[in-house]
């Protein structure tokens, strides 16, 4: 029972309760997000559209992503995060009933882009309200968390998704509204507003060292400048790149190799499950270590699980490679937040977040592109170039880490100290 106990304050302890009411929020709001995952397949056996207009609609909801995080950005700074992840949920439930009923396709498009904005306000907002709340020293571990309950909350939505589907589709688009709106209550009956307010408004006279001297009042432009942040998240976007390949291209290998659709359910249901289960104990082996080291490590595992399925023909290859990039996906959740976190200056918090969220439908655009073009030219050498795009990644990680060190110890010698929160 000891064991368990040190266990359990390793991976979860000494958080404050409002963390754990954003958790429980951001758990509801992953498993009700499950209408999305069968829009197109809706849309073609419901409302009778092509698949290429199908791809279109879908393609709008992820545009509509883009534009999400950029706006929740600056809300969440300036209105504040609890203020912004409400409305964006209300706003998400309300845009969801109205696709429900909905039969126009054009009407659908342009709901399928709202809810694509509404649905990816969240994120930004969650980050930086945990950051608000969180002890410095615990942010890996609530990072962990908060990535757990993230595929926690996938894992069950799209095990509801495909039931609800098979009943009724409206049902499908009505239970997620629900959802959402329950989410939408928790947050505003039990996370008080976070954001640093006399802080913020004293923005001008606690500007980052590396932002000092700067006329122009800091906002998302400070963020879209800051060269050491951008190095950062342009190594999140191969990381970002690296990881979509699950959902884009391997099926397309798969396929190639004679494998089934069932076989890649199996592997995708076995990362899946490796992260429910094993990403609790990830704290336990990378606290201690330096960020940027344990990133250069877990970005090396993923170029060498994708690199190994050049080699792939037999379901076990695809297996064995997915234990070992999902490993490192596991290990990089935690460092790859706090970083984010230690290098945006307190007043722009939010905004730093909207920025480093584009790498992921950047992301989701860039590698079914040219991946698909990568794989039908190169064949099998495809996963060589990816393999060789992630250890490329992973020595650039080590060779920016110590320049992102130096930038937090300069900006925590002028941090005032922060006030404690009640420890769930």
């Amino acid at each position: 029972m000891r064991g368990l106990r040190r266990w359990w304050d390793g991976t979860a302890g000494g958080l404050p309760a409002t963390f754990w009411y954003l958790w429980a929020g951001l758990l509801v709001n992953r498993a009700g997000a499950f209408a999305v995952l069968f829009l197109s397949l809706y849309l073609t056996e419901a409302r009778g559209a092509s698949e290429a207009l199908a791809g279109a609609v879908v393609g709008a909801y992820g545009a509509g992503g883009a534009v999400g995080v950029l706006l929740a950005g600056v809300l969440a700074d300036r209105w504040g995060r609890r203020s912004t992840l409400v409305a964006a949920h209300l706003a998400a439930a309300g845009l969801m009933v109205g696709l429900a009923f909905s039969q126009h396709l054009a009407l659908i498009a342009a709901l399928a882009a709202l809810v694509g904005v509404a649905h990816s306000m969240p994120s930004p907002a969650f980050v930086a309200a945990i950051v608000d709340v969180v002890p410095e020293h615990r942010r890996s571990r609530a990072f962990n968390l908060q990535f757990w309950a993230f595929n926690l909350g996938m894992a069950v939505a799209s095990l509801l998704a495909g039931l609800l589907a098979e009943a009724s589709f409206l049902a499908l688009f009505l239970v997620d509204a629900a959802a959402t709106l329950a989410a939408a209550a928790l947050i505003a009956w039990k996370v008080p507003e976070t954001l640093p307010r006399r802080r913020s408004e004293r923005a001008g006279n606690h500007l980052d060292p590396t932002h000092a001297g700067r006329s122009r009042r800091p906002g998302l432009h400070t963020a879209l400048t800051d060269r050491t942040f951008l190095v950062f998240v342009g190594l999140t976007f191969v990381l970002a790149v690296l990881t979509m390949q699950t959902s884009t291209i391997m099926p397309l290998a798969m396929r190639a190799d004679g494998l089934s659709p069932s076989a890649y359910g199996m592997v995708v249901a076995l990362g899946g499950a490796l992260i429910v289960v094993g990403q609790l104990f990830v704290p336990g082996l990378i606290d201690g270590r330096r960020a940027h080291r344990v990133l250069a490590l877990s970005t090396g595992l993923l170029a060498v699980g994708f690199g190994a399925l050049a080699l792939a023909d037999h379901l076990w290859g695809y297996l064995s490679a997915a234990v070992v990039w999902t490993v490192g996906s596991m290990l990089a959740a935690p460092p790859n937040a706090q970083i984010n976190a230690d290098l945006a200056p307190p007043e722009l918090r939010a905004r730093y977040q909207s920025v480093f969220y584009l790498t992921f439908p950047a992301a989701s655009f860039v590698a079914p592109t040219l991946g698909g073009v990568s794989l039908q030219y190169l064949g099998e050498r495809h996963w060589l170039v990816v393999a060789a795009l992630g250890l490329l990644a992973a020595g650039c990680h080590l060779l920016a880490g110590p320049s992102r060190e130096r930038r937090v110890a300069a900006r925590r010698v002028g941090e005032p100290a922060r006030t404690s929160q009640p420890v769930a």
